[in-house]
């Protein structure tokens, strides 16, 4: 089910009417109609019908809404304000249709990405396979995708009985021949021994928390985009540390540092062949004081910010 969003999310302090060096960015977003087109289009996922399937806490479901807020009193600091951001709305899990709601998900990244690029509000880490889904409807079969993972987990569990929040990178690259997978932040104990042979096995290209001060790092992930025709780019809250992100389902005692996910995420927003970008696991219900929540927005911000050309 799609819902549109109501303007009365985007609110904040208002500096200046028309001087658009004051605005913030609930004076520059605007709502989708049928002949908008901009140069950024958000859409929200509001659904943790996966992080359930895999036993996980829920409350993601409210995290679209959660980041618009946090989001809509930031300042607009870039010079290109008209037509620059357009919210798509919410596309909602009903029940248990988790299948039914990613297709549809696909189906608005891939409207987006006729316009322009495309940020999606998760919502559970299961957002990432319809906003895959979309990029590779708009791209075609033959295009390259290159999959790139912030996030302390592999995601690539086993799907038999049914897909979930820890499955979908698995269910791609089975699926998808030109597909590829670049995991950074992996925790040792955040990963069965099990999961580190499948990613073995499926060759993905991975980098533990502990891994990304090497040189290597740097040059592996810029040979890894520069490689593909398109890249898709995901960020699971969850790879930080605690005491920075309370609010998700599976918390990191020793995740990384905000600073450091913003700077490895500078580098992939800001690489001409970004074509989208999803932000998972937030839970507001587990949240301390918004400051999941705000973290995110900050992360959206950078992601926005380094994606005009």
């Amino acid at each position: 089910m799609h819902k549109p969003t109501e303007l009365k999310i985007w609110q904040g302090r208002v500096d200046h009417e028309s001087d658009h060096t004051y605005y913030r960015y609930h004076q520059v977003v605007q709502l989708a109609s049928t002949d908008t087109q901009g140069n950024i289009g958000i859409i929200g996922f509001a659904c943790d019908e996966g992080v359930q399937r895999n036993n996980g806490r829920i409350g993601a479901k409210n995290a679209p809404l959660a980041l618009r807020k946090q989001l809509a009193t930031l300042p607009w600091r870039h010079p290109n304000y008209e037509n620059a951001l357009i919210d798509y709305g919410d596309v909602i899990c009903e029940g248990n249709e988790l299948e039914q709601a990613q297709s549809e998900l696909g189906d608005k990244v891939s409207n987006i990405l006729s316009n322009g690029k495309a940020i999606v509000l998760g919502g559970g880490h299961e957002t990432l396979y319809g906003q895959y889904l979309g990029v590779r409807k708009a791209f075609g079969p033959d295009a390259s995708i290159g999959l790139i993972n912030i996030d302390a987990h592999f995601d690539m569990r086993s799907y038999d009985k049914q897909p979930s929040s820890g499955t979908m990178f698995k269910q791609i690259l089975d699926e998808d021949p030109n597909a590829d997978y670049f995991v950074c932040g992996i925790q040792q104990y955040g990963n069965t021994t099990a999961l580190f042979d499948i990613a073995d096995q499926y060759n993905v290209s991975y980098f533990t928390d502990e891994q990304l001060d090497f040189p290597s790092f740097t040059i592996d992930l810029h040979n890894f985009m520069d490689t593909h025709d398109v890249l898709l780019v995901t960020l699971c809250m969850d790879v930080l540390n605690a005491a920075e992100a309370p609010g998700v389902s599976a918390p990191s005692p020793f995740g990384l540092s905000a600073v450091k996910v913003r700077d490895i995420l500078r580098q992939m927003a800001s690489h001409k062949k970004t074509v989208s970008f999803s932000i998972c696991e937030v839970n507001p219900l587990l949240d301390v004081d918004n400051r999941t929540a705000k973290l995110g927005a900050y992360y959206i911000n950078e992601v926005i910010m380094n994606s005009f050309e």
